[in-house]
C-alpha cells in the first residue's frame, strides 16, 4: 500500500513573511474565524493517493480528506477544484463543519459557498444535540439547509440498528435555518414510541434556547374547578427588546380565557402586561377579567435636563380582578392575581447624597369570603416620605456616628364600615441620632429617637377631637462581647465564640387608645426582634417599652473556611414597667390586656450543619409561667447530592395551629441503595425514575392541607412527569388538579407545566435539565 500524502494546497506562510504578519500567542480557539480570514484559510488534502496540480484539480483515493479551519471532508474517494470551490465525494462520506455531522454515500458541494446536496445522508446537529436523516440533504449556504424526507430526534443513534427513536419529527421537508436557530417542517407528525401525537401542514420547532415566533406547545390539564382545560399558545418575538405571548384557554365547565402577556426592556426602563378576559363564565353567569402592570424606569437624565440632579425612578405595581371569587376560580392564574389582597401602587422615587424622597399612591383590592372576612388595610393617597441620613459626622470621638431624619404625611383611606375607624391624614417627623464603639471584642451603641405625629380626621374621635398630637422620646443602649477559643469536639476542630448580649430600651407611657390605627401590627417575637425598642411595626402605635433584655449565642466555626457549623441562642426580656399600650380589636376599639408579667418568654434557638449533607434547625418559644412551649418549629434537611433532598418540619402555634410538613426529590433507584453519580446538565442519565413532592399535614383538622405529589422519568432525550396537586381554598373546599407533561429535549414540553408547581413548592427541587455551557465545535473536531 501506498505511503499517505500529506499537500498544502495554500502556499500562506511565504505571504505571511511578505506582509509581516505576526503571530500571537493566544489561549483560545476561536470557534469562528473572520471572514478575511475565512477566506484565505488554507486547506490541506490527504490520502493513499492523490493526483491533480496546484490551483487545479485535484483527486484524492483510500482514506481520502480534506481539511479546513471549519469543515472536514472525508471519503473512499475525493475530487477537489481549488479554483471553484467545488468537492465531490463517494463512499463512506462525513463531513464535520462547525461541529455539525453529515454522512452518507455522496456529496456535492462548494466548500466556499457551502451549497450543494447530500445523497441518503444521517446527520447531527451540535447545538441542539439532535440528529436523524433524510432522503436528500440540500445546503443552501452557510446558514441554511433542506432535508427532503427527513426524520428528525435529539434521541442518540445506536450504531450498527435501525434508528428508531422514542420520539421523533417525520415530515415531508425540514428546512433549518442556523441564523434564526429553528427548524421549519412542513407536512410533519410528532411521534412519540411510534405512536403519531401531533401533526400539522407546517410548524417550526427550536434548535436552541433563543427566542423564535411561532406556535408553542399546548398545555393540557384537568381541574377539579373548571373542569378538562386546553391553552394553545402563541409567542410573538417582535423584536429584541419586547415581546407578545397569547394563550387561549378552553374550560370546559367555564369557556374561553384569552390571557396576553407583552414584555419590554428598554435602557431606562422595563416591565411586562399581563392579563385575561372571559366573556360569560358558565359557572358564575358574569364575564370575568384580570390584570397585573410591572414597570420600572429610571428618570434621572430627565430630571438632568430639566437642571436637576441625583437618582430618580418610577415604580408601577396594579392589579385588579373582576370579582372577590376570582382567586377561588383561577388559582394558577398571575401568582399577584390569586391572592385576596391585590397592590396597586405608583411610587416615584429620588435620591442625593443624603437626601431621599419617596411619594407614591398605594392602594388595595381585598376579596373578601364569606366564610373567612378579612379586614381591608387601609390606601394611602397619597404618601410621601423625605429622609436625610448621615453616617460621616465627626464628632472628635472613636467610632461611628449615625444621625437620620424622616418627615412623612400621608392620607388614609378605607371604608369605615369594614374598619371601624374614622379616615384621616398623619403627618409625623422622627429624628435619631447613634453612636456606635466597637473592638474586636465588644460593642457599644446608646440610640435617641424622637417620634413626633399629627393627625387630622374626617370625623370625631370617642372624644369628640378631630385632631391629635402625639410626641415620644425613645432611649436604648446595645451592646456585647465576643470571646473566640481553639476548641475541638468529637474529633474536630472549632473556632468556638461566646456572645452574650444586653440591650436596654425606654419609652415613657403615652396613651393612644384613642388614636385609629391605619398600618401598626404586633412584630413577630423572636431572637431579632427582642432587641429592638418597639414592639409594633408601623407609626399609629409605639410600645411604651422600658426593659431589659439579655441573651447569649455561642457559634462553632471552621478555623479554614469560617463556614458556620453550629449556632446557639438565647435570649429574655425583662419588663422594668407594665407595657401599657396595645392594639385596637377588629372594630377599631381599644383591645388588648397590658403586659404585666415581668419576664417575657424565653426564646430558643439553635442551627447545625454538621457536613454539607445535613442541615438541622430548631426554635423554642418558652412560657417559664406555664413550663410549656407556645411556639416550637424543628426543621431538618437532608441533602446527599444533586437530586436528592428530604426536608421535614414540625411547627406548632400553641391554642391555634399544628402541621408537619414534608418535601422530597429523590431517585427511585436510589431508595435502597446508591444512586447513579450525576451527569453534568442531564440528572442522573437515562432511565432514572424520580419521586417529588410535598405534603402538609394539619393535625388538629386531621387532614392533609396542601399537597404537591408525582413522579418523573428521565429517559435522556425525554422525560415525562406526572404530578397530582391539591391546593386548601377554604376551611370548607380544595382546588385538585393532575399535570402531565412530556419533555421533549431540545425541542419542546407538551401538556400541563408542572415544574414551575414543583419549583414553588418542593424546597430546593432541581430541574433535570440545568443549564451548561454551550456546545462547542472542538468536541466533534474529527
Amino acid at each position: 500500500m501506498a505511503a499517505a500524502v500529506v499537500g498544502s494546497l495554500s502556499a500562506l506562510s511565504a505571504q505571511a513573511q511578505t506582509d509581516g504578519l505576526m503571530l500571537r500567542p493566544s489561549l483560545r480557539l476561536e470557534e469562528r474565524l473572520p471572514d478575511e480570514a475565512q477566506k484565505g484559510a488554507a486547506a490541506f488534502v490527504s490520502g493513499q493517493r492523490i493526483e491533480g496540480r496546484t490551483g487545479g484539480a485535484t483527486t484524492i483515493e483510500g482514506e481520502a480528506e480534506m481539511r479546513r479551519h471549519d469543515i472536514v471532508i472525508r471519503a473512499d474517494r475525493l475530487s477537489y477544484n481549488e479554483n471553484s470551490g467545488e468537492a465531490s465525494a463517494q463512499g463512506n462520506v462525513l463531513i464535520n463543519r462547525g461541529g455539525d455531522r453529515f454522512t452518507g454515500p455522496a456529496l456535492q458541494l462548494n466548500v466556499d459557498t457551502f451549497i450543494g446536496h447530500f445523497e441518503k445522508p444521517q446527520f447531527e446537529i451540535l447545538r441542539s444535540n439532535g440528529r436523524g436523516d433524510a432522503e436528500r440533504l440540500d445546503f443552501q449556504g452557510e446558514d441554511h439547509a433542506t432535508a427532503h424526507q427527513a426524520r428528525y430526534s435529539t434521541c442518540p443513534r445506536v450504531p450498527g440498528a435501525d434508528w428508531m427513536p422514542d420520539w421523533l419529527i417525520r415530515a415531508r421537508k425540514i428546512e433549518f435555518d442556523n441564523v434564526e436557530q429553528t427548524g421549519a417542517a412542513t407536512g410533519g407528525v410528532l411521534e412519540f414510541q411510534g405512536v403519531p401525537i401531533l401533526g400539522a401542514p407546517y410548524f417550526t420547532f427550536p434548535l436552541s434556547d433563543e427566542r423564535k415566533s411561532g406556535l408553542l406547545p399546548p398545555s393540557i390539564n384537568l381541574d377539579s374547578l373548571s373542569g378538562f382545560e386546553l391553552t394553545l399558545p402563541y409567542y410573538l418575538n417582535l423584536a429584541p427588546n419586547y415581546d407578545l405571548t397569547l394563550f387561549p384557554t378552553l374550560m370546559t365547565k367555564r369557556g374561553i380565557d384569552l390571557g396576553a402577556e407583552f414584555r419590554y426592556l428598554q435602557p431606562s426602563y422595563s416591565g411586562q402586561l399581563r392579563g385575561s378576559f372571559m366573556p360569560s363564565d358558565r359557572l358564575r353567569q358574569d364575564d370575568r377579567w384580570g390584570y397585573a402592570l410591572l414597570h420600572d424606569q429610571t428618570l434621572s437624565d430627565a430630571i438632568n435636563r430639566l437642571g436637576g440632579s441625583g437618582r430618580a425612578g418610577l415604580n408601577l405595581n396594579l392589579n385588579r380582578v373582576s370579582d372577590d371569587n376570582y382567586w377561588r376560580d383561577f388559582p394558577r392564574a398571575n401568582a399577584t392575581l390569586t391572592q385576596r389582597l391585590l397592590p396597586s401602587n405608583a411610587q416615584v422615587d429620588w435620591a442625593r447624597g443624603p437626601w431621599s424622597l419617596v411619594a407614591g399612591a398605594y392602594t388595595w383590592q381585598t376579596l373578601q369570603d364569606i366564610e373567612a372576612p378579612i379586614t381591608p388595610p387601609y390606601d394611602r393617597l397619597p404618601a410621601a416620605t423625605l429622609s436625610y441620613s448621615r453616617s460621616d459626622l465627626d464628632w472628635g470621638v472613636s467610632g461611628d456616628s449615625l444621625l437620620s431624619m424622616q418627615a412623612g404625611f400621608t392620607r388614609f383611606e378605607a371604608d369605615p364600615a369594614l374598619t371601624g375607624q374614622v379616615n384621616g391624614e398623619r403627618t409625623l417627623a422622627i429624628a435619631q441620632l447613634s453612636h456606635r464603639w466597637q473592638a474586636p471584642g465588644w460593642f457599644i451603641e446608646p440610640r435617641a429617637r424622637l417620634h413626633h405625629t399629627q393627625y387630622r380626621f374626617d370625623g370625631p374621635l370617642a372624644n369628640g377631637q378631630r385632631n391629635a398630637t402625639r410626641t415620644l422620646p425613645t432611649v436604648s443602649l446595645d451592646s456585647g462581647l465576643v470571646f473566640e477559643r481553639d476548641a475541638s469536639y468529637f474529633g474536630r476542630a472549632f473556632v468556638q465564640t461566646l456572645e452574650p448580649r444586653a440591650f436596654f430600651t425606654w419609652t415613657p407611657h403615652r396613651d393612644q387608645s384613642l388614636l385609629p390605627n391605619y398600618d401598626s401590627a404586633a412584630t413577630d417575637f423572636n431572637l431579632a426582634t427582642i432587641y429592638s425598642e418597639n414592639v409594633f411595626t408601623g407609626n399609629d402605635r409605639i410600645s411604651d417599652t422600658r426593659a431589659v433584655t439579655l441573651g447569649v449565642s455561642s457559634r462553632l466555626l471552621d478555623p479554614k473556611t469560617g463556614a458556620e457549623i453550629v449556632r446557639l441562642g438565647i435570649a429574655q426580656r425583662y419588663l422594668l414597667r407594665d407595657q401599657d399600650v396595645t392594639l385596637p380589636n377588629a372594630g377599631g376599639l381599644p383591645g388588648g390586656d397590658p403586659v404585666t408579667e415581668r419576664f417575657s418568654d424565653v426564646l430558643i434557638a439553635a442551627r447545625v450543619q454538621w457536613s454539607p449533607r445535613w442541615l438541622f434547625d430548631t426554635n423554642f418559644q418558652y412560657n417559664p409561667s406555664s413550663n410549656e412551649s407556645v411556639r416550637t418549629t424543628l426543621s431538618a434537611r437532608y441533602t446527599p447530592g444533586p437530586y436528592r433532598v428530604l426536608s421535614a418540619a414540625w411547627r406548632l402555634q400553641r391554642g391555634s395551629s399544628e402541621q408537619f410538613d414534608v418535601g422530597w426529590q429523590w431517585p427511585l433507584s436510589g431508595v435502597f441503595g446508591s444512586a447513579p453519580a450525576p451527569v453534568p446538565g442531564h440528572g442522573l442519565g437515562e432511565g432514572q425514575w424520580y419521586s417529588v413532592g410535598r405534603i402538609n399535614y394539619s393535625v388538629p383538622d386531621r387532614k392533609v392541607v396542601d399537597l404537591v405529589a408525582g413522579f418523573e422519568y428521565d429517559a435522556g432525550c425525554w422525560i415525562g412527569r406526572i404530578v397530582l396537586e391539591r391546593l386548601q381554598r377554604s376551611a370548607a373546599s380544595a382546588n385538585q388538579r393532575i399535570l402531565f407533561q412530556l419533555e421533549f429535549t431540545g425541542f419542546s414540553r407538551i401538556g400541563s407545566n408542572p415544574l414551575q408547581t414543583l419549583r414553588d413548592n418542593v424546597p430546593r427541587y432541581q430541574y433535570l435539565r440545568e443549564e451548561i455551557t454551550p456546545p462547542s465545535r472542538f468536541q466533534r473536531h474529527d
